[in-house]
């Protein structure tokens, strides 16, 4: 049996870790990243608005992305144009990176407002200064799911790692798996289509419940790259922890990733419904004690439909079910009273009664 089998049996109590003073996981209530990235454009002004908008509409984790351009992209990448933008990724990021006095700064603003400041790091130098920051979680993009050496890195620091994996496989995800559990760093795995925006039919939730099988020691989300709320909000009834969209306080700005942005009014409203569907999921099929008044006047009971004589047979034609429960026979004593007898007499349109049946059944 492989190292990694073993791991995932050993599996039985619900996967959860701490992110600052927020609990994540199975039995939590899930969490929203509001992840700013580079909508700021490079202004740490605009960075700060967008931070102060994602909390006072109820965001708890204020995601950045820390770019340091030199040691993290070849000169290969002023050639390279996503699928996005109409200029290269080297420019993009370029003109996008925040300076580390910068980023200090939006750290420390948004933990002045009572948020938690996490940043997904590009490279060693970028992961060296988040160290500096003292920062209480990693997030590794989709890009870096493979980027095993990088991964080997930040797994060395001990702190817990948030992982998306768009753009891989089961397969290719499992061995950063096994560097975190060697590591012994708790972690969390965010389903997520490369694609913006995604459309519906490319999000494909079912990789949700594939992740948490192949993964049970992981916390499972969904990092979304949709233009609705909607695929974070089923990802939540299927047993997601994280929800992950970028954000911005205006979709009037500029940015290649604006287009599948949430706004304010949209955040909240994903905070909010993700909560209720929390609330509302798991359980067991049978009734509820809180039904009791219900099932008093919704359920059936066995009911005299004409008058009955002693000694006569019930049938369909006398005997039949309606509301409300509680009477001594319920609908399902009616099969195996027809054919019985009565001892008494009988008025239509009561309860059948136990005392007036020949031979009472139990």
């Amino acid at each position: 049996m492989s190292n990694s089998t073993m791991n995932d049996l050993r599996v039985k109590e619900p996967a959860e870790f701490k992110i600052s003073h927020r609990m994540i996981g199975d039995n939590h209530p899930p969490v929203v990243i509001a992840e700013i990235g580079i909508n700021h454009e490079g202004s740490i002004e605009t960075a700060i608005a967008m931070a102060d908008a994602a909390i006072d509409a109820g965001a708890e984790i204020i995601k950045h992305q820390t770019h340091i351009i030199e040691d993290e992209m070849s000169n290969e990448a002023k050639l390279v144009i996503p699928g996005n933008a109409d200029i290269s990724i080297y420019e993009i990021m370029e003109r996008c990176a925040l300076s580390e006095g910068d980023e200090w700064r939006l750290m420390q603003h948004v933990k002045q407002r009572g948020g938690i400041f996490i940043s997904t790091p590009f490279s060693r130098a970028a992961v060296d200064r988040l160290v500096k920051f003292d920062i209480p979680a990693f997030k590794i993009g989709s890009g870096e799911c493979n980027n095993y050496p990088l991964i080997k890195y930040i797994a060395s620091f001990g702190k817990p790692v948030i992982i998306s994996t768009g753009m891989n496989t089961i397969e290719t995800v499992r061995p950063s798996v096994e560097i975190l559990r060697r590591a012994k760093v708790p972690f969390a795995l965010l389903h997520c289509t490369n694609v913006y925006p995604t459309p519906p039919n490319l999000v494909r939730l079912g990789a949700i419940t594939l992740l948490k099988d192949a993964f049970p020691d992981a916390v499972i989300g969904l990092s979304d790259h949709t233009i609705t709320s909607y695929p974070c909000l089923g990802a939540v009834a299927l047993g997601g922890s994280i929800l992950e969209r970028h954000f911005t306080d205006s979709k009037d700005r500029p940015g290649p990733d604006i287009v599948c942005s949430m706004d304010p009014e949209e955040l909240s409203g994903l905070i909010e419904g993700a909560n209720i569907i929390f609330t509302a999921r798991g359980g067991e099929k049978k009734a509820v004690e809180a039904e009791a008044p219900t099932i008093a006047f919704a359920f059936a009971s066995v009911v005299a439909i004409k008058d009955i004589a002693p000694g006569e047979v019930l049938s369909e034609r006398n005997i039949w079910v309606k509301r409300p429960g509680g009477g001594d026979f319920s609908a399902l004593d009616f099969e195996d009273l027809l054919g019985q007898t009565v001892s008494t007499y009988v008025r239509k349109g009561f309860q059948l009664k136990r005392s007036e049946v020949t031979k009472s059944i139990i």
